[in-house]
């Protein structure tokens, strides 16, 4: 039997979401090699609307971020609300093995749309529910976002500055949606490894509120065991106490990130060796500094003497010089910054994608690097209903095929 040319070459997918958790699910599995089709309403999916736009010009196809998390599929226009658009949607979920949902149970019941009775009408479908709160409980039907998410599950009270007068900082990425879709696609895999032993599907019900709630990092530990709330600090781990600064100013403006580590000897005297081979360590080549203890104490004297010492260097360089000397340090790198990472370009990280109008356009790379399976190769997101008749047309061969066979 021939291989597989990518991890998940035949799977079908069919996609019906407006939000970031259910497309970046989507994106993950076109990323091995399933097939997605993103059934959209006339209008578009939401996040066609989302900024900022090629060139500046908003319009439903040029969503830089729906770009992004759309890539690798296919689009086809359905209006559910319909009878003729759900019937559409059933003749696609016929050969499917994966439906990825972000209806909420309002919009489901609005639609007479059953996620459980999909699961008996198409014994092998796998239905991926991901929303804010679940199918279940009293919050199923509020709305929510990735801001939302994160102050109600938790980790937005983790996350600011060392200033307590400063509300909680937002982080950026998307956090809440992505924990959420992390979640999800674990779940695929596992239902189909499941599938292949029993050979039916099932439902899995994804709550963002949830999947927020687990990903709040120290604060859970804490509280569980000696109870006490962690506080957040600038760019560093939240903790119950306060801890030392670990970002330092470079000679080129540019900050780097280290972790200033007192009590582990390795640590200290691969610092104390690296300082010294500048003629910067001063008086912690005394032998008092070789004392824990000591050091602790004299905490704000070492802080200085590290401050001045990566003042003098350029960011770069102490990064490479701090690696080389066994160090926890980076530099803080600016998204403009990582184009002329010379790590990301050794790996060919970036990527080139056609796109009618505009030429090329870089786009992050493969989050899957396989040594089984070719590498999946990078597609422009589809425009909104571009494959509508193709999709449609194959939808209902199937659905007279297999009504004619029963």
């Amino acid at each position: 039997m021939a291989q597989a040319k990518h991890p998940l070459s035949g799977l079908k997918v069919v996609e019906v979401a407006g939000d970031v958790a259910g497309e970046f699910a989507g994106l993950l599995l076109a990323q091995m090699g399933a097939e997605v089709l993103k059934v959209e309403p006339p209008q578009g999916s939401p996040t066609r609307a989302v900024g900022p736009f090629a060139k500046g010009e908003a319009g439903p196809d040029t969503s830089l971020a729906f770009w992004y998390y759309n890539s690798n599929k296919k689009s086809a226009v359905a209006e559910l609300s319909s009878p003729a658009g759900m019937a559409a949607l059933r003749s696609l979920l016929k050969d499917a093995d994966v439906f990825i949902c972000t209806l909420q149970p309002r919009e489901l019941s609005a639609l007479k749309l059953d996620l459980a009775a999909l699961t008996e009408a198409f014994p092998r479908l796998i239905v991926l529910s991901v929303t804010p709160f679940g199918l279940t409980g009293p919050w199923v039907d509020y709305k929510s976002s990735d801001l939302i998410a994160l102050a109600l599950g938790g980790p937005l009270n983790s996350c600011g500055y060392d200033d307590h007068s400063i509300p909680p900082i937002r982080p950026g990425g998307d956090q809440g949606y992505h924990s959420a879709t992390s979640f999800a696609q674990i779940g695929v895999m596992l239902a189909l490894l499941e599938r292949q032993k029993t050979g039916r599907g099932q439902l899995l019900d994804i709550s963002m509120h949830e999947a927020c709630a687990v990903n709040v990092e120290l604060a859970n530990p804490y509280w569980f065991y000696p109870k006490v709330n962690v506080q957040r600090q600038t760019c560093r781990h939240a903790q119950p106490s306060p801890t030392q600064s670990a970002l330092f100013r470079c000679a080129d403006g540019r900050y780097v990130y280290f972790a200033l580590i007192l009590a582990e000897p390795k640590a200290w005297n691969a610092l104390v060796s690296w300082m010294d081979s500048k003629g910067m360590a001063v008086q912690l080549t005394e032998p008092e500094f070789s004392d824990v203890a000591y050091r602790q104490a004299h905490f704000h004297e070492v802080q200085e003497l590290v401050e001045c010492f990566f003042l003098v260097q350029d960011s770069h360089d102490a990064y490479l010089d701090g690696q080389a000397a066994g160090l926890p340090i980076g530099v803080l790198n600016a998204p403009e910054d990582l184009f002329g990472d010379e790590h990301l370009k050794a790996r060919e990280f970036f990527q080139e994608v056609e796109h009618e109008g505009l030429g090329k356009v870089t786009y992050p790379g493969p989050i899957y690097r396989f040594s089984s399976f070719g590498g999946v190769p990078r597609t422009a997101a589809p425009k909104l209903g571009e494959h509508t008749a193709e999709a449609l047309a194959d939808g209902a061969r199937t659905l007279a095929t297999e009504d004619a066979a029963s």
